[in-house]
C-alpha cells in the first residue's frame, strides 16, 4: 500500500506540469471453458499515463479475483499486480524505457512476489515506420523468464481513417533454477508472433489483432500485463470498439485465447474475457 501511496502522490504532483497525459480505468470479466482450476473471474485497473517535457511515465494497479474449482486448489484466487513504464524521448530517432512490474499479492500461486525488469529502445525510421526493442527478465522464487520483444508499428492514411499496423515478434526462455509445478511441463523455449490493426475515423477507434504460436509466462501489451500463471497459450484473438466524448475516451474488448494448464496438462481450455475502459485526457 506504500508503494501506490506514493504512485499516486507523484501522479498527483506531475499533473500540474503536464503537456498531454490521461487518467485511466478498465474492468474485465474472465470465463474459463475446459479449466479444471478456475470457473470466472474479474479484474480491476487503474493508471495514469503522465508526459512532462521529453519524459513518460505510466503506471497501473490492477486486482483480480477468481472463482476457483475446490478441489483441486484449495482457495479463491485473489493476487494484485503493479505495472510502472518510464519512457525517455531523446531525438525524433530515439527512444529509450524501462519497465517494471512487481505480483504484489497472489494468495495461491508460487509466483507470488515475482518482479519483473526491462529495457528498450525506439527507433523512428521515418513519421510513418518505427522499431521497438525491449529485453525483460522475470525473477520467481522457483524459476527466472528471459523474453524478447521486436515491435514494428507503421502508420498510414487511407481517405479520412488513420491506421496503425502492429507487428509483435517474442522470444521466452525459461530458466528452471528448482523442480516445481508451475514449469516442470512447459518448454524451455517459446516464439510467438502477433499482429494488431488500429483504425480510428472522426470519434470512432477500431482494433484487431491475433497471436500464433505457444507462450507461458509472457510479459504482454508493452509490459502491462503478466501472464504469471502456469498456462500455455497457442491462440489469442482480439477485437474492439472504441468512442471518443471530448476529453473521455470510452472502449470495449473481446478477447478469445486458447491455453494448456500446464500442472495437469488439460489441454482445450478457453479463456474468454470481456474488457470495458475509460481514458480521461487533460
Amino acid at each position: 500500500m506504500k508503494t501506490l501511496t506514493l504512485l499516486l502522490l507523484s501522479v498527483s504532483l506531475l499533473s500540474a506540469e503536464t503537456i498531454h497525459s490521461s487518467l485511466s480505468s478498465y474492468f474485465e470479466t474472465k470465463d474459463y471453458d475446459g479449466s479444471k482450476q478456475k470457473k470466472d473471474a474479474v479484474v480491476y485497473g487503474v493508471g495514469a499515463d503522465i508526459h512532462v517535457d521529453k519524459s513518460a511515465f505510466k503506471a497501473t494497479y490492477e486486482y483480480a479475483r477468481a472463482n476457483t474449482r475446490t478441489p483441486p486448489l484449495k482457495h479463491d484466487l485473489k493476487n494484485a499486480k503493479l505495472f510502472l513504464k518510464y519512457a525517455y524521448h531523446i531525438d525524433d530517432r530515439f527512444e529509450v524505457n524501462i519497465n517494471y512490474i512487481n505480483v504484489l499479492h497472489d494468495n495461491i500461486a508460487i509466483t507470488d512476489d515475482g518482479q519483473v525488469m526491462g529495457a528498450g529502445i525506439t527507433y523512428n525510421l521515418s513519421k510513418k515506420i518505427s522499431a521497438n526493442f525491449t529485453q525483460f527478465y522475470s525473477n520467481y522464487d522457483d524459476f527466472d523468464v528471459y523474453q524478447s520483444d521486436l515491435k514494428v508499428d507503421f502508420k498510414f492514411k487511407l481517405a479520412d481513417i488513420g491506421f496503425k499496423l502492429s507487428s509483435i515478434t517474442k522470444y521466452i526462455n525459461i530458466d528452471e533454477e528448482n523442480t516445481n509445478s508451475f514449469t516442470k511441463n512447459a518448454k524451455s523455449d517459446y516464439f510467438t508472433s502477433g499482429l494488431k490493426l488500429h483504425a480510428n475515423y472522426n470519434s470512432y477507434l477500431l482494433g484487431a489483432g491475433f497471436y500464433v504460436g505457444k507462450r507461458a509466462f509472457g510479459v504482454m501489451q508493452d509490459g502491462f500485463k503478466l501472464q504469471h500463471h502456469a498456462m500455455e497459450f497457442d491462440r489469442t484473438y482480439a477485437v474492439a470498439l472504441g468512442k471518443s466524448i471530448e476529453q473521455l475516451v470510452l472502449r470495449v474488448q473481446y478477447v478469445y485465447q486458447r491455453a494448456e494448464e500446464l500442472p495437469i496438462e488439460n489441454k482445450d481450455v478457453k479463456v474468454k474475457t470481456l474488457r470495458f475502459i475509460a481514458n480521461y485526457k487533460f
